[in-house]
């Protein structure tokens, strides 16, 4: 009977943790092999600051949990120790901080990740973790958007000083 108590409770977590992935914007899988307690808990305390969780999973586990996810050709990331860090709302700061880790610690590896419900390379989690951050982008768009209104009231206000130049210069004529 214990045995079929403790099916129950990992069909349970497998269940709960492929929702979680189903409603993730973007997923990092790492082997973590080798880290310290020190630098784990440091990196898990840089992950939720940026509202990412955080896990150690069996692999068995975790495939079953992608596969009931609808994530797929993420097999061969589940071998060897590996951990997995998903964000609901911010596509790159846990790429970013988990690339900026593995850039320190030899150790530690992307394997690959998902966005948006499709697996994507080690490469292409690489790129997503150079993107500036949402705020930058946010800034540049608004610039961009303001761009044209900012001269568009530069013209209208050029015409304005031209007009006005004209009449001074009329108005000084007639007074001569």
């Amino acid at each position: 009977m214990a045995n079929a108590k403790a099916l129950e409770k990992k069909k349970a977590f497998v269940a709960d943790l492929a929702e979680k992935l189903k409603n993730s914007c973007v997923g990092v899988f790492v082997d973590y092999k080798g880290i310290n307690a020190v630098d784990d808990t440091a990196l898990r305390s840089k992950l939720r600051e940026v509202s990412s969780d955080y896990f150690v999973v069996k692999n068995t586990l975790l495939s079953r949990a992608t596969d009931l996810a609808g994530l797929d050709g993420l097999d061969d990331v589940f071998k060897g120790a590996t951990a997995v860090a998903i964000s609901k709302d911010d596509y790159s700061s846990a790429a970013k901080i988990l690339k900026n880790f593995s850039k320190d610690n030899d150790y530690f590896t992307i394997k690959a990740g998902f966005i948006e419900g499709k697996s994507v390379s080690t490469a292409e989690i690489e790129k997503l973790a150079e993107l500036p951050s949402k705020e930058v982008l946010l800034s540049n768009l608004l610039r961009a958007l303001n761009s044209p209104i900012s001269g568009l009231a530069n013209v209208l206000n050029g015409v304005i000083r031209s007009l006005a130049i004209v009449l001074n210069a009329v108005a000084e004529k007639k007074a001569n």
